[in-house]
């Protein structure tokens, strides 16, 4: 009888554990239709070998295959088609409970070599008229080949690399190869790759190292790049492949691009504040004959000297702006008093509490033959502190700054920061922070900056 009670128990806790196994199963969603993966497409109006395309459908996860070379993962998406042909493009569409895929043929009649006359794609690969193919490699021996800074920022004002500093990591024996053909690229790890903290878990057998982590990783061939232009130019790596440190993105923001230099600017996946610079040259260009090296100071091309007055109405393009300000040339807003000047600089001031603006000089200052004294007129919103800062254009992280207060508002002030106890023989660029420690400051004004 108590066998026969034990018995029932027993089968009665397996079938409850059974039903709540199968109650607790989760459910995947229908699966995407052929129907959910259509797609339109037209030729732009500035040129029919230039092919827009859009899925028709929203709530996907979606990957283009233009048959070109090169690839997307927008439901909006632009290919270019040098070489007339017929080529099969493809829409795949996914969600959770699957994938559908649709292709259409898209007849190009005629040629446009024009396409491939590019001249970011000429710097990058060597072009029609060259190699049609370059290959890439982080310059390890120059100061700041890898930086970080503020994503809001626009240069590696936290940190930057120091020469060398992530030797035996992975990082300076990658070679990428850019090839116009096909927009192929090539990633040669030579067995490993560096990768930023918060991403090591992509990497199987990915062991700490030079602070971040090192991963075994191997070639990544016969991907593809594409640059996309605009207001941000960007270049974008298909697959596995990558640049860099890698930091869970393949989407690189172009900030230079010329003959020997390619300097990027892409943000860190696991850390949405941060940004991350790097800094590559022909493989044949560094000294040390391959894997990362040059060994050569940045060059500063500014042609600007103090004093800086406006007047002529220029434009600000040897300023730049941070933490989310702007800048421009425009008319004094309040003529007369100290500063009977029609032209000054405006600036509105970002969320960041550290925002301003910087120029660079054309020489490093001088405060054994001139005055140590940096002066500048300002217009200020309200009353509070300003920052003067001024940076070794090659190390940034060479710098020095002092504080003054502006003491009366919406009024035309002259302001004078002392550095005579300081040799400013490497610096030559100048930093300015109004409204230095607040957020949105308001709107500033700046003119007649000088060493006097």
């Amino acid at each position: 009888m108590k066998k026969t009670t034990l018995l029932f128990l027993s089968l009665a806790l397996i079938l409850g554990i059974s039903s709540c196994k199968e109650d607790e199963t989760p459910t995947l969603g229908e699966a995407p239709t052929e129907a959910d993966a259509a797609f339109t497409y037209a030729p732009t109006a500035a040129n029919a070998n230039i092919i827009d395309y859009t899925a028709t459908n929203a709530g996907f996860t979606y990957s283009w295959d233009f048959d070109n070379g090169t690839n997307a993962a927008t439901k909006e998406a632009t290919a270019e088609y040098p070489n007339k042909g017929t080529y099969t493009v493809t829409l795949t569409v996914f969600n959770s409970g699957g994938s559908a895929s649709t292709s259409q043929d898209i007849i190009i009649a005629d040629d446009d070599a024009s396409l491939l006359n590019n001249p970011l794609y000429t710097l990058l690969t060597g072009g029609t008229a060259g190699s049609g193919s370059r290959t890439w490699v982080i310059d390890s021996t120059r100061q700041a080949h890898l930086g970080v800074g503020p994503v809001a920022g626009t240069w590696p004002e936290w940190w930057d690399a120091d020469p060398g500093i992530k030797a035996n990591s992975g990082l300076y024996s990658d070679k990428y190869t850019f090839t116009l053909q096909g927009f192929k690229f090539d990633q040669i790890t030579n067995g490993s790759v560096f990768v930023k903290t918060g991403s090591q878990d992509q990497f199987p057998g990915a062991y700490e190292n030079s602070d971040d982590y090192t991963a075994p990783f191997s070639d990544q061939l016969n991907e593809n790049w594409t640059i996309v232009e605009g207001e941000d130019t960007t270049i974008s790596i298909s697959g596995k492949a990558f640049l860099g440190m890698y930091t869970g993105v393949r989407e690189y923001k172009i900030v230079t691009l010329s003959e020997n230099e390619l300097t990027l600017r892409y943000v860190d996946a696991a850390d949405e504040t941060t940004a991350w610079y790097l800094r590559l040259v022909p493989v044949d260009f560094p000294v040390d004959g391959g894997g990362g090296g040059g060994g050569q100071d940045p060059i500063n091309t500014s042609t600007l000297t103090l004093p800086i007055d406006f007047e002529d109405g220029s434009d600000t393009s040897q300023w730049e702006a941070f933490g989310e300000s702007t800048l421009a040339v425009v008319d004094n807003p309040q003529t007369g008093g100290i500063n009977s000047s029609s032209k000054v600089l405006e600036t509105v001031h970002g969320s960041e509490t550290w925002a301003g603006v910087f120029v660079n000089l054309k020489d490093k200052f001088d405060f054994k033959s001139g005055s140590p004294t940096i002066t500048l007129k300002v217009w200020a919103p309200a009353t509070g502190n300003f920052k003067v800062k001024m940076e070794n254009f090659a190390k940034p992280t060479e710098n020095t700054e002092k504080d003054i207060t502006v003491d009366t508002a919406n009024e035309w002030v002259e302001i004078s920061v002392d550095f005579s106890d300081i040799d400013a023989s490497k610096f030559d660029r100048l930093v300015l922070f109004p409204g230095w420690d607040v957020s949105n400051a308001g709107t500033f004004y700046l003119d007649d900056i000088s060493q006097k």
